[in-house]
């Protein structure tokens, strides 16, 4: 196995439907002028760091995000970043859904119609197991609530366990080795940005 030094992963700038908090997954959502902003402002925190690999969501969002960050030239899309499937939920802020399922939270319930936390629990196993074999820096576009469990798997936490890991858009997180042991993950950074923005 590749010695595996870091993982940045960067969640896509701001659209309208994360401005107002509308769960987006397939919907295909371009950026806002503020998030296309951001997305420019997180070469300042990639654009010291020497990447061997880049790969992308292939939602329109994060491949525009990592165009705008300067990595777009090399990067590979890999539907495993995808976000969450939503489902019946698709569309809809947390509130309208509250309304149909009153405790209802994606980390531990999923989405009728979507993925279950199983579901993405084993797609970000399996995405972490090919990153792995990997050698040097690592950057992965994506989105919210993927991002959040990959962290979470990343150091071996259950998939409802991620919702402690809030990520702002155009944010940025960093997954590493405790003494450079690959038996030891860790997260070195988190929710990172390169402006005082909050989103």
């Amino acid at each position: 196995m590749s010695d595996l030094q870091r993982i940045h992963i960067v969640r896509h700038g701001e659209t309208s439907w994360s401005l107002s908090g509308r769960h987006t997954g397939r919907t295909e959502v371009t950026l806002t002028e503020s998030g296309e902003h951001d997305a420019r402002g997180l070469a300042v925190l990639l654009g010291g760091v020497v990447f061997a690999r880049v790969f992308s969501s292939p939602r329109v969002r994060a491949r525009r995000t990592c165009e705008l960050a300067g990595l777009g030239a090399m990067a590979e899309i890999d539907a495993d970043l995808a976000e969450w499937d939503y489902g019946d939920f698709e569309g809809l802020r947390s509130p309208e859904i509250h309304e149909r399922a009153p405790n209802w939270n994606v980390f531990s319930d999923g989405c009728p119609g979507g993925e279950s936390p199983g579901a993405v629990s084993d797609r970000a196993d399996r995405l972490i197991a090919r990153l792995r074999g990997f050698g040097g820096n690592i950057a992965v576009f994506t989105h919210g609530h993927f991002g959040r469990v990959l962290a979470a798997r990343w150091i071996g936490l259950p998939v409802a366990q991620a919702r402690g890991f809030f990520m702002s858009t155009a944010s940025v997180g960093i997954l590493g080795h405790e003494h450079h042991d690959a038996n030891e993950s860790v997260i070195e950074q988190w929710n990172a940005k390169a402006s005082g923005r909050e989103s």
